[in-house]
Order: C-alpha cells, then structure tokens, then sequence
C-alpha cells in the first residue's frame, strides 16, 4: 500500500518556541547567523593542507611511504573540507548571497561527489524524513547491514557489529565511482520523484566526476615517478581514510541507542510533527568537545543541525544550549551522548542488537512522500 507521510501539527509549539528563542539570540548578540572569521580559518586551513598535500604528491619526489601519507592527508582534508564547507553551503548556511554558497557548493563537486544530488538526498528527503524506513535512503546505505529495528533480520548480520567497520571505509570509493550516477538515474530516491533534473546537471555530474578523476588519478600517475598502480594504491588508501571518517561522522547521528526510527501508522501518519520527530531521530555527539567539532563541521551537533540546517555550523555550540533548555521545558526529548567515543559505543551496541534480532523486526507498509512538504 502506497500512502503519504504526514507529520502532526505543533500542539505543544515547541518548534515555535526554539526559532524564536535562536532567532532571539542572534538579535540581541548582534551577529549573524552566516559564516564568521572562525569559518573563513576553516576552509582556509583544510584547503591549506589539501593543496599542500597534493602539491607535495605531484612535485615532492618523495618515496612510497611519504607518499602514502600524504594520500591519507588528501582524503582526510577532502572530507573535513567537505563536511565544512560544502555541506554549509549546500545547506545555504555558509552565505547569505546565493552566488557564495553557489560557489562553495563546488567544493564538493572537486572532490568527486555531486553537490545538486546532495541537494536532493540530503537536504530533502533526509531531514525531512529522517530514520524513517522506506523514505529515508539514508538508512539503507548497506542492502544487506540491520540498521533500522523494521529492516528485515538475516543470519549474516550476527556480526554486523563487527564487519560493517570493514565496509566503511569505502563509503567515499563507491561514492565518486558508482553511487552518484546510480542515484542521479533511479527513477525515486526514498520515494521522491527523482526523474526530472535540469539539463545543466546532467552536463555538470559528468563533467565534474571527469575533472576529479583527471586532478586525483590521471595527474598523478603521470606526474609522480613511480609505477601507475602504487599511485592509484595510494589514491585508493586516502579513499579508505576518507570513506571511514564520514561514515562516523554520519553514523554516530542517527545509528545509535539514544536516535528512534519511527514509522508511520496505516493511514500514513506520523506519531509526532516535524520538530519533535527530529528530537527523537537525531542525537548530539561532543558537545563540549571543541575539536571533534572543528572536524566533523559541526555535525556532531545534528539536532541543531536538522533544526536550523540554514545557519552556519560555527553557532551550533552557542546555540545548543538554547535547544536543549527549551526542548526540557516543552517535554521533547535532547538526545546527547557526551563524548565521541560513548557515540561509537552506542553506535556498535545497537548494531549488534539489531544483527542478534535482539530488536524484532517490525512491518514496512511501503511510503511515498508528502509533496506537499517538499514544496
């Protein structure tokens, strides 16, 4: 049965109450809620050790080792400017003129993901749908992984806990090789009608997937003097880096004990509205933490991240407090796990809940989107 998802209205106004308590706190502080200088040093510095890293690559003459490092240090600062700075901007967080987060925006598009897809994917159907089976895609990254209590339980995921850490890291692989050109295609994405894009990305999917492979493969086989396949190991290996860190990232914020995964009742509706959903699916991970927030881009600060994904991620710290005061007021849970660590903890618990059916699996009636609130 097909049917459409509809959230509840705000009876208890909590969603009112926390814009207007943010929207309260950058009045009477004067600032704005865009990018500030602590931003600008951001993309400043992980662009820095991108470039230095690749130019060291293509000139340094060093040997494999070196090499090899400098690889880990391209993919890791690729996915930290990524997480940073593109992801901002895509979210039209970063600026409040439309041609700078247009511009930032490419950041992802150089580092081989498809900053219009992401549009869709992420800021769409993921934080309008968030944990929720059937609408969000994000939750079926693994076909065959348990990472929702209403997928369906197989003997293989017993050790899921254990297996999976050796699939993350080649999240970003699969990503600039096959998961973008597989999405773009598909007919639905959770649902969404996914079958009508503008001319111009159909141009810009291939010809920025075509420029990263000519910068970060093609390049450098030619230009490191060492034989092709010890360069594309080395490529593929800052992938592995790469690809590790933003599953985390990703992963900590949703896939934990604390996140719930709500289904819609028959008749398609959900338990609670917009907001609160958002409370019960999403969960903090280092708040007090300065560097986990420096890399992650913020979102280890995911509940203020769904709530206000238009505002600049160097605030969420500030703003947090805020959040959390008035979700205890108004009864709606603040999901927090204190450290990065009790994150991944919690992260490796539930998955080995789920792959020992220790959490039943549940029925899926199949979904589709409100239009409505996609508009």
């Amino acid at each position: 049965m097909s049917m459409k998802i509809k959230f509840k209205k705000d009876t208890r106004d909590f969603h009112k109450a926390v814009i207007q308590g943010v929207e309260n706190y950058f009045k009477s502080n004067k600032k704005s809620d865009k990018a500030n200088a602590f931003m600008y040093f951001k993309a400043f510095f992980f662009f820095s050790v991108l470039s230095v890293s690749y130019i060291g690559l293509l000139f340094g003459g060093f040997d494999l080792w070196v090499n090899n490092v400098l690889w880990i240090f391209v993919g890791l600062s690729s996915v930290f400017l990524a997480v940073n700075c593109g992801h901002d901007a895509i979210h039209g967080a970063y600026s409040s003129k439309k041609w700078v987060n247009k511009l930032m925006s490419n950041s992802f598009n150089l580092l081989g993901a498809n900053s219009y897809l992401w549009g869709i994917t992420h800021n769409i159907v993921h934080h309008t749908y968030t944990n929720i089976e059937g609408a969000d895609e994000d939750i079926e990254t693994v076909s065959f992984a348990r990472i929702s209590p209403s997928q369906e339980w197989k003997p293989i995921q017993k050790y899921q806990h254990i297996w999976l850490f050796f699939l993350y890291p080649l999240a970003t692989l699969s990503w600039v090789f096959r998961k973008d050109y597989k999405k773009f295609f598909q007919e639905t994405i959770g649902n969404y009608d996914n079958k009508h894009h503008p001319k111009s990305e159909y141009f810009n999917l291939f010809f920025f997937k075509a420029l990263y492979y000519c910068l970060f493969i093609v390049i450098p086989i030619l230009m490191i003097d060492m034989p092709w396949y010890a360069v594309f190991g080395g490529f593929v290996l800052g992938h592995l880096f790469e690809g590790f860190a933003i599953a985390l990232i990703f992963m900590l914020a949703h896939v934990v004990e604390e996140a719930h995964f709500p289904m819609p009742d028959e008749d398609g509706n959900m338990e609670y509205n917009w907001a609160v959903h958002q409370m019960y699916t999403t969960v903090d991970f280092g708040r007090k933490s300065a560097i986990t927030s420096f890399f992650t881009g913020g979102l280890n600060f995911q509940i203020e991240h769904h709530l206000f994904p238009r505002v600049c991620h160097v605030h969420y710290p500030a703003i947090s407090e805020i959040v959390k005061e008035i979700a205890l007021e108004h009864g709606v849970p603040y999901n927090d796990c204190p450290t990065f660590f009790s994150a991944l903890r919690s992260h490796i618990r539930l998955l080995k809940k789920l792959g020992n059916n220790s959490i039943p699996s549940t029925p899926v009636q199949k979904t589709r989107v409100n239009e409505s609130i996609l508009a």
